[in-house]
């Protein structure tokens, strides 16, 4: 399908990998493209049930933060402009690309097979079910750069552990482990070592054999639970992330970041 995602058929299910091992699966805007291609290629023949996972050691570490990213240069100069509304742009495409394959009427299922940082954990908390390995490691991190969730990750963690626990993962920027991931309600199981994908095809294949429909209404009633505010509440963090990268404070944490330094924000 793409170079840097691939689609395997198994049976009634779907393997979704992402593939850049050599920059943990980070997003750039490649990435993005391949994932409405896949998106739109799993429309064509909708399978029973899909699983996500990473090649290489991690999930993904989310968003490419690269010079030589197209999305970087788009953001830097909507830093440089304060130009809120090339933010909002680029936020847009992010979002729609990822509610697009969230939105796919079948259970989605995360194997977290490694670390799971910043967007990257924001899309594994937006998939239906998550088996995480142990050895995974899972980091809210945008905070350390300058920036803020904005794959509707936010959101969906405030829902899913309460906003205290979001609270918690999303301001300080910590790292959790698989198992206290399972603690707090972030993924459903922890599979043994190097099993993370298994469990989540067994899953899968468990799933695949119900009854299609059954599944799909089911998990649509299961989807619509959460309130009604769901989207505006999505809309809200686009917004306030826009709002974060207009104003510049992302310089600092991404320039740290880049040359290995621990980030010093200055006061407002």
């Amino acid at each position: 399908m793409t170079e840097y995602i691939t689609i395997q058929r198994l049976n009634r299910i779907a393997i979704i990998t992402l593939n850049r091992p050599d920059r943990m699966n980070t997003f750039n805007e490649a990435m993005w493209h391949a994932l409405a291609a896949v998106t739109v290629k799993i429309k064509e023949q909708m399978p029973r049930a899909l699983v996500v996972t990473g090649a290489g050691k991690a999930f993904s570490a989310g968003y490419d933060v690269n010079p030589d990213n197209p999305q970087v240069a788009n953001m830097i100069d909507a830093v440089k402009n304060h130009d809120r509304e090339a933010a909002m742009r680029l936020i847009a495409v992010i979002r729609g690309t990822i509610d697009d394959f969230i939105s796919l009427p079948v259970p989605i299922i995360a194997a977290i097979n490694g670390l799971a940082y910043g967007g990257g954990a924001e899309f594994a908390m937006r998939c239906d079910m998550r088996i995480a390995d142990p050895g995974a490691v899972i980091s809210f991190s945008e905070v350390k750069l300058g920036l803020m969730p904005d794959w509707g990750g936010g959101v969906v963690l405030s829902r899913l552990i309460g906003t205290a626990g979001a609270a918690d993962l999303i301001l300080t920027g910590r790292k959790v482990s698989a198992n206290t991931a399972l603690a707090m309600g972030l993924v459903n199981s922890v599979s043994k070592p190097g099993k993370a994908l298994d469990d989540s095809i067994e899953l899968a294949e468990m799933i695949s054999k119900n009854g299609p429909r059954a599944v799909r209404y089911a998990l649509a009633v299961i989807r619509a639970c959460y309130d009604p505010g769901y989207a505006s509440a999505l809309d809200f963090e686009s917004e306030k992330a826009a709002d974060l990268i207009a104003s510049g404070e992302c310089v600092h944490g991404i320039t740290a970041f880049l040359s290995k330094k621990e980030p010093e924000f200055p006061d407002e």
